[in-house]
Order: C-alpha cells, then sequence, then structure tokens
C-alpha cells in the first residue's frame, strides 16, 4: 500500500537563493539567483504568499515572507499555471467524523475544544486549516467504541416497519459535535456511509461480513430515508451517501459484503426510487472502495436504471492506483468522484506519509478529477482508540488528543489543500515537472493556488510561470509546499 520512501535531507543547499531560511524550502523573487545571464528588467511582479511542511518535520505549514513574480532567466525546469483551462469544481477537503474521534474531541474542556474546531474548521480566522468536507458513519465505524446500528433487535427479531429506528447511540458525542461544527461552518459538506446494515437484515445475522438479504432490500432504502430525515431534524443536512462502506471488504468488523450488482440492484429498485418519493435530494454514490476494482462502479454506471439515481463513485487507494478515477471519468465524464478514505498507520514515519499522501491522495486525486480529498480519521486517543472489536488498531488520527494535542502527518497532509483551497474552487492547468507533483485551482475569490511535493529525495530548484513570469523555488526532497497568488 505505502511504501517507505528514504530521505535525504539537503538543508545547506536551501539557502542558495538568499532568501529566509528553510529546511523544506526557499524562494527567490527572480532578482538574483539562480541567473543564468538574463536580466531582469520588470518591475517588482505580483506577490507570492507560501507555506512550507518539510519532510523532516523542521518546518511544519509554515508561511514564510511574500515572493513576487519577474522574468529572470535561469535553466531550471517551469511548472506553468493556466487558469484559462478549468477542471472539476471542488467540494472540499477533509476527514472522517468517527464516532470515536467526536467522543475524544468532547472529551477535552470547553475552551480547549472551542480552540480546537475553531482551528479546524473555521473559514474567517487566518489560523484555522478551513475543513470543508467530513465523511461520518450510518451507525457505528470500526473507530467506533461499540457495534451498533440504528434499529437493533433481539436476535431473531426483525422490524421491517423501522418501528424502533433511532439515532440514539449517536446522540452523546457524533451529533452534537456535528451541530457545533455547523454552527463554525454552516457550508460545510457530509457525506456518510454504512458499515453494515441492521444484523437482521443480513443473511448471517453478525456485524462482520455476511451479505443484505433481497427481502430486506426495501426496508434497508427505507433506513437511509428515515437516517437523513432524522439528520435534517436534528439541523445535519447530509449531502451525500454511499450504499456501503468498502463493499469488497467482509472482515472489518462492522462491515458487509455487496457485489456490484447488487449494488446495482439495490440503487435501481429501492433506494434511487425511495429517494425519489421522499423528495430527498442527497446524493447517491456508488462503490467506496479501493482503486484495483475500477470494473465496480463501472457496472453501477452501466446499468441505465441505476445510472439514472447515481451522482458518481467513491475510492478509497489501499491497492490499485489512483488513475483508476480518469478511466472511470472518461467513460462517464458527467459523473462525479470522490475520494473518501485513506489511513496513515501508527508504523509509519511523517516523511514517508507526507510524501505518498500528497502526491496520491491531494494532487493524484485531483489531478484524476476528484471533487474531493479524505483523509481517515480526524482524532483519537494514544492507543489509537476507540475502536470496536476487530476494529482498526493502528489508524493514527490526524490529531491525538490527551492531555494535549497532537497534530500528525495526515492533519498536514489535508491542511495544505483546505486552508487554501475553499468548495467552490475549480482546478486549473498545471504541468508536472520531473519529480515535482502539482495541482492547481483558481479560488471563487480569484485567488490561484498551486500545491507542489517533491517527490524525490534531493532538492528540486524550478519555477512556477503564470501570465509570462514566474517564481523561483527551491524544495527538499519530500517536502510539501502550497502557493497562492
Amino acid at each position: 500500500m505505502k511504501s517507505k520512501i528514504s530521505f535525504f535531507s539537503a538543508i545547506f543547499l536551501l539557502c542558495v537563493f538568499g532568501c529566509s531560511k528553510s529546511n523544506g524550502g526557499t524562494v527567490n523573487n527572480g532578482n538574483n539567483g539562480g541567473n543564468t545571464g538574463g536580466t531582469d528588467t520588470t518591475k517588482k511582479g505580483l506577490p507570492v504568499s507560501f507555506w512550507i511542511t518539510a519532510a523532516n518535520q523542521s518546518e511544519l505549514l509554515q508561511k514564510h515572507t511574500d515572493i513576487n513574480f519577474a522574468t529572470t532567466a535561469n535553466s531550471y525546469a517551469f511548472i506553468d499555471v493556466d487558469s484559462t483551462q478549468t477542471f472539476q469544481t471542488i467540494d472540499g477537503f477533509g476527514f472522517t467524523l468517527t464516532g470515536g474521534s467526536a467522543s475524544v474531541i468532547n472529551q477535552m474542556n470547553a475552551t480547549d475544544k472551542a480552540a480546537l474546531l475553531q482551528e479546524l474548521f473555521s473559514t474567517n480566522n487566518a489560523s484555522s486549516i478551513g475543513i470543508s468536507y467530513l465523511r461520518i458513519s450510518i451507525g457505528a465505524s470500526d473507530l467506533n467504541a461499540t457495534v451498533f446500528s440504528y434499529d437493533d433487535m433481539p436476535a431473531g427479531q426483525t422490524d421491517e416497519t423501522l418501528a424502533h429506528f433511532s439515532l440514539d447511540n449517536d446522540k452523546t458525542d457524533l451529533i452534537p459535535l456535528l451541530k457545533e461544527i455547523i454552527a463554525i461552518n454552516p457550508a460545510i459538506k457530509i457525506i456518510a456511509a454504512p458499515w453494515s446494515s441492521p444484523v437482521w437484515m443480513k443473511d448471517n445475522g453478525i456485524s462482520k461480513g455476511g451479505s443484505l438479504k433481497p427481502e430486506y432490500y426495501q426496508a434497508y432504502a427505507n433506513y437511509f430515508v428515515k437516517y437523513i430525515q432524522a439528520m435534517k431534524a436534528e439541523g445535519i443536512t447530509v449531502t451525500a451517501i454511499t450504499p456501503q462502506n468498502e463493499p469488497l471488504n467482509p472482515d472489518n468488523n462492522p462491515s458487509l459484503y455487496m457485489t456490484a450488482l447488487q449494488q446495482a440492484e439495490f440503487i435501481k429498485t429501492n433506494l434511487g426510487p425511495a429517494f425519489q418519493a421522499a423528495s430527498i435530494s442527497t446524493k447517491i454514490v456508488a462503490y467506496d472502495h479501493n482503486c484495483d476494482v475500477a470494473a465496480y462502479p463501472l457496472t453501477v454506471l452501466n446499468d441505465a436504471a441505476a445510472n439514472a439515481f447515481t451522482d458518481g463513485s467513491a475510492f478509497h487507494l489501499y491497492a490499485g492506483d489512483i488513475s483508476a478515477l480518469t478511466q472511470v471519468h472518461n467513460s462517464y465524464p458527467t459523473k462525479n468522484l470522490y475520494f473518501t478514505e485513506q489511513y496513515t498507520a501508527s508504523s509509519g514515519d511523517f516523511a514517508g506519509d507526507l510524501k505518498w499522501h500528497v502526491k496520491n491522495v491531494v494532487i493524484g486525486s485531483m489531478r484524476n478529477w476528484s471533487r474531493v480529498a479524505l483523509e481517515w480519521n480526524l482524532a483519537n486517543d494514544a492507543a489509537y482508540g476507540p475502536h470496536t472489536p476487530g476494529g482498526c488498531t493502528t489508524c493514527k488520527g490526524a490529531l491525538t488528543i490527551g492531555t494535549t494535542v497532537s497534530r500528525n502527518v495526515a492533519y498536514y497532509i489535508i491542511a495544505h489543500a483546505s486552508k487554501f483551497v475553499p468548495a467552490g474552487s475549480v482546478r486549473i492547468q498545471s504541468n508536472i515537472s520531473g519529480n515535482l507533483q502539482n495541482a492547481a485551482f483558481l479560488t471563487p475569490a480569484g485567488k490561484k493556488v498551486l500545491i507542489v511535493e517533491n517527490d524525490g529525495n534531493g532538492t528540486e530548484n524550478f519555477n512556477i510561470r503564470f501570465n509570462g513570469k514566474w517564481v523561483t523555488s527551491t524544495l527538499a526532497g519530500g517536502s510539501t509546499a502550497t502557493f497562492v497568488w
């Protein structure tokens, strides 16, 4: 899944342009360093702000002194940014707010919790990272302390009318925290997914594995309707759902196995019509699993009746290649794509995870038509809990919360995008130059944003060119920078 990539620091090279020191990189305004004989005769150009996270953690989303576009000649490669060539609209960047992460955040004292939520979700605070998209579970995920659905029944009993449906298990932590988040950012978008249906609907009668019995397809569709309506009554709008988290993974707890043909049948015969009958506008997004089985969402979309109810498809990257999103896009260019999960492990290292995740989850998903890039768990405790029996014991949250709050690598992976690329931004043209993975955006306010990751081990010198002028940057191997102008 994630390869461990060695990182060779080149700190002594990072001051070659005579500007502010940085173990992650420096930027030159084009007036001296790197000149190979050209003469700068232009006036001071457009200012560029930039932030760097270094693979060696010497800089963590650190802002540098603004620099300016100019036209000094040098021999370095160019990243050309062209805002006249546009691609997909961006819905947001963020994490999954698991029940476990809600629980540990709610255990903070009121003052520290309020400050943390402002830091994470405010769009009006210069010190915040502006998370704009969340994923939540319908019922328990494996990062809840216990397994539950919203309609659990004693063994041997069923509830096809859903008379016992209740959100009560989420009213202690998840729902109250969501309300606080929405108060900070009312425009935040939410995608929800079940890890399992109620066990009485399953052919094995337990929370782990098994499949949905066809005779309960309609009851399960109604379960989704009740969920969306009940959340709406709590003041929480669910933007989109997927019918099943990781439908080809029956080994988690909870989990449910659902083939592509079963999902297409469920969407076209039950879920889509149920949403239509209840006038629900929440989007139905297919698949929600790894990039190695692009045939799954294509099977759903190839079914004309299921296609009519399906907004698009969602992906993880524990297997396969991120280019699978473009494969699906090319077959159905009017359907949306979402990247909804990737975890960082307790055994991972900051440098390797920063490099791999920024390249694939953030830049890779964006360059392959995704509207969303989400890392996995927002927060956990120092023991990587809570989690269900059999749930993930090595998933490291973006935050570790105990007596203090530690900001882990996933925090910076997402912050390099969420802080600068708000919902409603559009991806624009930029070219890949050697090791310099990148993605560019035009924000609703007219700002241009370029996220660059040096995927090599050594320092790279390069130019960012826009409208005939450029700035020259030096970025250490494995480091990430975000430029805004």
